[in-house]
């Protein structure tokens, strides 16, 4: 699921998290999150539902309709309103079980909460029963399994068919050439797992849909972040289009930058989504999305006797291009129509989609070999670093602007201590200080 707050630590979880989340337009009930005003006895079968679907998360204390002149997030007696809600658990469900409640204070003198109930699917006993029923999830609504979907719950393995909140993507290697030889400057990979819907188990990709995922990810901020990456030195690309392998369950759009050197991709993007060939299996594995970001400017740079970068210079990345690539990047993958593309091929709600959580970076020498260090100062015996795994903050809800620039700056900063600079924290906050426009 998208919402940060659902992997968020207790300490993380706070009003102004909540009221912000509360605020979103975007941000209605879905198969993964319901607002409660208070407690209803219709609160323990959502739980279950939630348990034996995809998991999720209820808010107590927040009015599920946003009305003119009405405040949304409105609190409860927490202690109340849990005590409510595990007598309900205990008396309904089979086998006893009760999720994870997490009181968030106004601390304003009110003595008021926000009630965070966590559903966690991967430990809940699923089938959870209540009346020798299995209630479950549909788009921000709540049913009961049939027959077929019952005896799935019951036999499967212990976490079967859901996904765990890891979203680790496998490390990329560089290509390279018959004589061994790196032709890339570096790789950026990251990407998410998802769960799919009964139609996305069987049937194959539809070209239309493969399409629109194109044509959404070329009208994100993706490919300006690309071409940006290379101090706009080319104008012209492919665009996102099929490229390379793809088959019935696998489809792969790729990015090309094009000039007339002697590289001619200064700058390649690779969008993967494949689905699993899961008919006739007892478990669901999940469909996976992969995003690759291939980059050679420092060679495309010494094919044009370094025009890119300053005269009589080795040509080296800015840092403010890397900072406007990776925000890109996370900016693209949260893309409303790019998630809605990428659910549809899935046939999955969009709230499932996850967000990246992860991003690794292999560069074919040291990182301060490739950053312009103008402004960064080396450690002496540092030690060397050709990239790293990055990992996210799972606090932070990359559709906000604020928090997304918080997680990319995160990631630059550990890039410069990884390799041994230090002034990368003084750089990326002057960066950040210019008036730039909104993404």
């Amino acid at each position: 699921m998208n919402n940060s707050l659902f992997a968020a630590s207790a300490a993380d979880l706070t009003i102004e998290r909540i009221r912000a989340l509360a605020a979103r337009p975007d941000q209605v009930e879905s198969l993964t999150l319901e607002f409660k005003r208070e407690y209803s006895k219709s609160m323990v079968k959502t739980i279950a539902a939630m348990a034996n679907t995809y998991g999720g998360m209820i808010l107590v204390g927040v009015n599920d309709k946003v009305e003119p002149g009405v405040e949304r997030v409105v609190g409860v007696d927490a202690q109340e309103e849990i005590d409510k809600i595990a007598s309900g658990c205990r008396e309904k469900f089979d086998p006893p079980w009760e999720p994870t409640f997490i009181p968030v204070p106004f601390n304003d003198g009110t003595g008021r909460s926000v009630v965070v109930i966590r559903v966690d699917a991967n430990v809940a006993p699923r089938p959870l029963l209540i009346d020798l029923q299995a209630p479950i999830r549909l788009s921000g609504q709540n049913s009961i399994a049939d027959r077929d979907r019952l005896l799935k719950l019951a036999r499967e393995e212990p976490s079967g068919g859901v996904l765990h909140m890891g979203q680790n993507v496998m490390s990329p290697n560089l290509e390279r050439d018959r004589e061994g030889n790196c032709t890339a400057d570096f790789i950026l990979r990251t990407g998410f797992n998802l769960p799919m819907g009964e139609a996305a188990s069987w049937r194959p990709l539809s070209e239309r849909a493969v399409t629109d995922l194109a044509q959404a990810l070329n009208n994100s901020v993706f490919p300006d972040a690309l071409k940006a990456l290379g101090n706009s030195s080319f104008t012209s690309s492919t665009g996102f289009q099929q490229y390379g392998y793809n088959r019935s369950r696998t489809a792969r759009l790729a990015y090309r930058a094009l000039s007339r050197s002697t590289v001619p991709h200064p700058v390649e993007a690779v969008v993967t989504v494949a689905l699993p060939e899961v008919y006739g299996t007892s478990t669901v594995a999940p469909a996976t999305v992969t995003i690759d970001v291939i980059s050679r400017v420092r060679r495309y740079a010494d094919s044009l006797d370094n025009k890119v970068g300053a005269p009589g210079e080795e040509y080296r990345y800015p840092v403010p291009n890397l900072l406007d690539l990776l925000e890109g990047i996370l900016t693209g993958t949260v893309d409303p129509q790019v998630v809605a593309e990428i659910a549809r091929i899935t046939d999955i709600d969009p709230a499932l989609v996850a967000q990246p959580r992860e991003l690794h970076l292999v560069a074919d020498r040291q990182v301060k070999e490739l950053l312009r260090t103008e402004f960064l100062r080396e450690i002496p015996d540092a030690g060397p670093s050709a990239g790293g795994v990055f990992r996210a903050n799972p606090a932070l809800d990359l559709r906000d602007i604020a928090d997304r620039r918080e997680q990319v700056d995160d990631w630059i900063r550990q890039l410069g201590l990884d390799a041994g600079l230090t002034g990368m924290e003084a750089l990326v906050e002057g960066y950040r200080a210019r008036p730039r426009r909104k993404r």
